[in-house]
């Protein structure tokens, strides 16, 4: 994305009285003078013809190139779900607008450098099950922040407000610290905690293009109280080329219009949602005539193996996050993206690989060429 930087030059300081010339520095002041004097000639003989060549430079506005290296991220998983990790870099073919790209960089390395940011919802929502969800986060940066130093994160908290917890870095046992204290309740700002992921955090040297960065939601999609729109932050985020990922909080059977922002969020940057609790029971026939005045549960509300079925659901989903996220294929080009114009300012992307017809592949569905509008 265009980075345009400059200074201000100081404000004039008062003249100092200057001590006079003693006869002994009289000449050798005089022979600066007129070597001063040559050099000034010559800087404005440069000047000039620079005027000449550079209409620039004589007042108008420098032309401004905008010079882009845009890094994708992608996961190929088969019919059953299972990562696709043995391609190389000539399996794939990347399209920018409908035409082929030449892929300049190419990593499927294990040990990628990620700065992660976790987005935890505060809402009256988790309180449902936040002993599992606190657990779950536990286990996610625990798990994705090991102490190396390849691997950095932040922690977001959103319930009315969105509010940077941690800032990024990699003691994750600073974070799990802080997470160990909170407490759910209020409204929630999913979008303004995405906003301020994007845009209000100490940076990593480096980002976006090494390391990667990616956003994980623990939430249920539901926002009531953010500034920002769901299309704002869709937007920052692909400008920023973040991808986001998410585990859904909704429980089973509970589905709500909300759930579609997670599917919308994740979709559009290359990630995917996770939804442990809707999936409790997918492997269990008959569960529906299995009445109780709880609810038509398979597994009792409230028992052992109920607790124990949501602990391993949530745990599948922090694998399979995880797993994704350490298995992608990464990927850079530089675009030609031509003019600037608003009709195209949006660039799909779109990847296909070679004698594959039964996969998956996630990737972020385009990106923006250019700057922000001023």
């Amino acid at each position: 994305m265009s980075r345009f930087f400059g200074s201000r030059p100081p404000a004039h300081e008062p003249r100092r009285a200057q001590p006079a010339i003693t006869p002994r520095l009289a000449v050798f002041s005089s022979r600066r003078a007129v070597e001063s004097r040559g050099v000034r000639a010559v800087l404005a003989v440069t000047l000039a013809a620079a005027l000449v060549l550079n209409p620039a430079a004589r007042g108008q506005e420098p032309i401004r190139v905008s010079v882009n290296e845009v890094i994708v991220p992608v996961t190929v998983a088969d019919d059953k779900g299972r990562f696709v990790s043995n391609l190389v870099k000539s399996d794939f073919h990347l399209f920018d607008e409908g035409k082929e790209q030449n892929i300049g960089y190419f990593s499927h390395e294990q040990s990628q450098p990620i700065v992660i940011g976790f987005l935890l919802d505060q809402s009256n929502g988790m309180k449902i099950h936040w002993a599992k969800y606190q657990e779950a986060a536990t286990e996610l940066i625990l798990n994705l922040l090991p102490g190396d130093k390849k691997y950095s994160g932040y922690l977001i908290t959103y319930g009315n407000e969105a509010e940077l917890v941690a800032d990024t870095n990699f003691d994750s046992e600073k974070m799990v610290a802080k997470l160990a204290k909170m407490k759910p309740g209020g409204g929630s700002a999913l979008y303004d905690a995405i906003y301020l992921a994007c845009t209000s955090r100490k940076t990593v040297q480096g980002e976006p293009y090494e390391p990667r960065r990616v956003i994980v939601i623990i939430g249920d999609g539901h926002d009531n109280t953010s500034k920002k729109t769901l299309k704002e932050v869709i937007e920052i985020a692909q400008r920023n080329l973040v991808t986001i990922y998410a585990m859904s909080t909704v429980s089973f059977g509970a589905h709500t219009e909300d759930e579609d922002n997670l599917v919308q969020l994740t979709e559009q940057t290359g990630g995917k949602v996770e939804t442990p609790l809707n999936n409790i029971y997918k492997d269990i026939s008959g569960y529906l005539s299995t009445p109780s005045d709880a609810g038509n549960y398979a597994i009792a509300v409230g028992t052992g193996g109920y607790t124990a079925e949501i602990s391993s659901a949530i745990f599948r989903s922090i694998a399979n996050i995880a797993g994704e996220i350490t298995t992608q294929y990464v990927m850079r080009y530089n675009p030609d993206v031509g003019e600037k114009r608003a009709d195209r300012q949006f660039r799909r992307i779109k990847i296909t690989v070679n004698n594959l017809p039964n996969v998956t592949l996630r990737y972020r569905a385009g990106y923006y060429p250019f700057a922000p509008p001023q």
